[in-house]
């Protein structure tokens, strides 16, 4: 008896449609009110049930991870160049930015972030965890190069990439420019005294 591989099945046009209307509408509401609004406004905008929303996304983290899905894989892409060359101070600072950056595409996204970072049942946790492996392997190297101060941890740069974040959602991004800059100062080897 021969054995067949199940054929995978493709989203129906209109369900393919649906989808792709939810995460347009999502990006537009989560833009505009922030990463906790009703997703029942986005039902709507979508011009969809709420009953076909969850269908698509059972969770809000799972329609966050969708709508962030590329742009993970462009930071997680960053990430990788920055690593493929010689690690110092600075290129810890720009991962750092880079973070900060992507973590306010919402408004209340860097709280969801920090939130699925310990929670290996949410739709977000493997990309954070993908994220501070990055940050991660870049703050050893640049401690091995004696470019960070030998002191300086990864959970230190979490901590900072955590209130550049929320400094950047709540007094705008050249007050947390501002931060990182001060932070990293403070951080590189040249500016501790032996």
């Amino acid at each position: 008896m021969e054995e067949t591989t199940p054929r995978v099945r493709r989203p129906r046009a209109d369900a393919q449609r649906n989808r792709e209307r939810l995460l347009a509408a999502a990006d537009e509401i989560f833009g505009a009110s922030g990463a906790d609004a009703p997703l029942e406004h986005v039902a709507r905008r979508a011009g969809v049930g709420i009953g076909t929303l969850y269908g698509h996304f059972p969770t809000r983290r799972a329609l966050t991870a969708a709508l962030l899905a590329d742009r993970n894989e462009g930071l997680f892409e960053r990430g990788d160049r920055l690593l493929g060359r010689r690690v110092t101070a600075d290129t810890v600072d720009e991962w750092v930015r880079a973070v900060v950056q992507h973590a306010a595409t919402y408004r209340g996204l860097a709280e969801v972030l920090a939130e699925s970072m310990d929670d290996d049942s949410s739709e977000l946790h493997a990309s954070c965890l993908r994220m501070n492996g990055i940050g991660a392997e870049l703050v050893a190297r640049a401690t091995r190069s004696a470019t960070l101060g030998p002191g300086v941890t990864a959970a230190d740069v979490f901590t900072l990439i955590n209130a550049a974040a929320w400094t950047r959602e709540h007094a705008g991004p050249d007050q947390a420019d501002r931060l990182i800059t001060l932070v990293f100062n403070g951080l590189r080897a040249s500016n501790r005294s032996a």
